[in-house]
C-alpha cells in the first residue's frame, strides 16, 4: 500500500470506505481457482494462488497436470515471501504488484487455529497490492481471472 500516514478518523481500518470483504474463495466446477475478492477502492486482491487438497478431499491438477503437495507448495510460499514478494504481468516486465498477505493453510495449521477439517482446501491464500490501475483493471473486469505462481520444479512420477 501507499506509504503515507493514516489519518485519525482511518485508525480503525486499513480501508478508506471503512468496509469488509464479504466472500471467502470461489472455485469452479472443474477446480479452476478464481480471484476471490477485489477491493477496488484499495487495489488490492485476493485470491488461492495455488490448492494442494480441495476441501473434499480431492487432488486437483495445475494448468501444466501437475500436483503440488501441501509440503512442497508450503516451501515455495515461504521461499516466495522471503525472496520475491512482488509480481509482474503474465510472469513478465517490471513490478506491477506487492504481496500484501500470505497464509499457507495446513491440515496442520487449521486443525492449530479450529478451522474445522473439510472447511477450506489445503492450499496457499494470497492478496496482493495492485496500483497500476491498468494491471488492476484487467482483474476487475475478469480479463485476469486467476493467480499463476511461477517457479521451477523436479519433476516426480507417482
Amino acid at each position: 500500500m501507499p506509504k503515507e500516514k493514516k489519518k485519525e478518523e482511518d485508525k480503525d481500518s486499513i480501508y478508506k470506505d471503512g468496509s469488509s470483504f464479504d466472500s471467502v474463495y470461489s472455485v469452479t466446477k472443474d477446480n479452476e481457482v478464481i480471484v476471490a475478492k477485489v477491493k477496488d477502492a484499495e487495489n488490492l486482491v485476493f485470491g488461492w494462488a495455488n490448492i494442494s487438497i480441495m476441501n473434499d478431499g480431492s487432488i486437483p491438477l495445475d494448468w501444466q497436470g501437475d500436483i503440488t503437495s501441501p509440503e512442497v507448495l508450503e516451501k515455495a510460499a515461504y521461499e516466495f515471501v522471503l525472496l520475491y514478494r512482488e509480481t509482474g504481468e503474465m510472469h513478465e516486465g517490471e513490478c506491477k504488484g506487492q504481496l500484501v498477505e500470505s497464509v499457507m493453510f495446513t491440515k496442520e495449521k487449521m486443525e492449530a487455529i479450529g478451522i474445522p477439517a473439510g472447511t477450506i482446501p489445503e492450499g496457499w491464500w494470497v492478496g496482493f497490492y495492485v496500483p497500476d490501475n491498468e494491471v488492476f483493471e484487467k482483474v476487475k473486469t475478469g480479463k485476469y481471472r486467476m493467480f499463476s505462481i511461477q517457479g521451477t520444479a523436479r519433476k516426480q512420477a507417482l
